[in-house]
């Protein structure tokens, strides 16, 4: 008995350090309606499986400004943002209260500008949302970073405007009761809190006219312009509009052997990501740096620069 004892120790000491191996971590995204939260829990269920460091989940967060302040403080593995958000961290600006040690992994996809408004509305330009109810995203959020910019750059201020601040989900459900004249929603093309509003209500999203996109890629050069096909939501016209890119965050003095395994697996099961989130299809090597302004993570560096060899 007393051998059979010892031995039980034995095993159990010798699988502890294994189980205790892997860390627990968060991984930042934004709301469950929106394309961060899948995204992210794809992510740390692709890195949970591949990597024996890591055991990770999604967290349901703000997004942009949230994620990086987090990233940046240690208390997430990774997290989702917006490019121009990125590019507030890494220069130091509001809404950052320092320049924030945030490098990134790899470039996302496309994020693209989407202010909705009931189809019947006689509201048809950006200009127009002046004196309106306008709801301009959750505090923290890059859709709110983005909502501000792109209307200060056109001359509104937010005090031009009757300002709320919901969230994706609190945006649909706002416009479908008609609490607010508009909603911005900056996320991926096809986001599922616009289709599942658009099945239920007919809306239009805004288009933005060729001497507003001149100006907000002049003020603000992470922009591009975007041009959505009509039916990307249910009786939806075609509209144009910014997009900027989506990426993927990592504290800079993260270890660069994990960042670069983290890099490596992800890019390696990419075929398993896009299969259950479409825009992922713009995660390719040739996109990983297109945001320029924020260095690319020397682990992730690292990868590139072998596979582009």
């Amino acid at each position: 008995m007393k051998q059979f004892i010892t031995k039980i120790m034995m095993a159990a000491a010798l699988l502890a350090p294994t189980a205790a191996f892997a860390e627990n971590y968060s991984i930042g995204t934004g709301s469950q309606s929106g394309t961060y939260y899948p995204l992210g829990g794809m992510l740390a269920k692709i890195w949970s499986e591949n990597i024996p460091e890591i055991n990770a989940r999604a967290e349901v967060t703000a997004a942009s400004v949230e994620n990086i302040i987090k990233v940046s403080t240690n208390k997430q593995l990774a997290g989702i943002a917006m490019g121009n958000v990125a590019l507030k961290a890494e220069k130091g600006e509001k809404p950052f209260p320092r320049q924030m040690p945030a490098n990134v992994l790899f470039a996302l996809y496309p994020n693209v500008v989407q202010i909705m408004v009931p189809a019947n509305s006689d509201i048809t330009s950006v200009t127009q949302l002046k004196g309106k109810k306008v709801s301009l995203g959750a505090p923290g959020s890059g859709t709110r970073v983005s909502s501000v910019n792109i209307l200060n750059i056109l001359g509104i201020s937010e005090d031009e405007i009757n300002g709320q601040s919901l969230n994706y989900t609190a945006t649909t459900e706002a416009l479908a009761n008609g609490q607010i004249d508009a909603g911005v929603i900056v996320g991926s093309l096809g986001v599922g809190a616009i289709t599942e509003l658009a099945l239920t209500r007919d809306i239009r999203i805004l288009s933005f006219s060729d001497e507003e996109l001149a100006k907000i890629e002049a003020a603000a050069p992470a922009y591009m312009e975007f041009d959505a096909p009509a039916e990307t939501y249910n009786k939806v016209p075609a509209f144009k509009t910014p997009a900027i890119w989506n990426v993927l965050v990592v504290n800079k003095d993260l270890d660069e052997e994990l960042a670069y395994k983290m890099t490596k697996v992800a890019f390696e099961h990419m075929t398993e990501i896009r299969q259950a989130i479409n825009v992922a299809k713009f995660t390719t090597l040739e996109n990983m740096d297109i945001l320029k302004g924020v260095p690319l993570h020397p682990g992730s560096q690292r990868y590139l620069n072998e596979m582009r060899k």
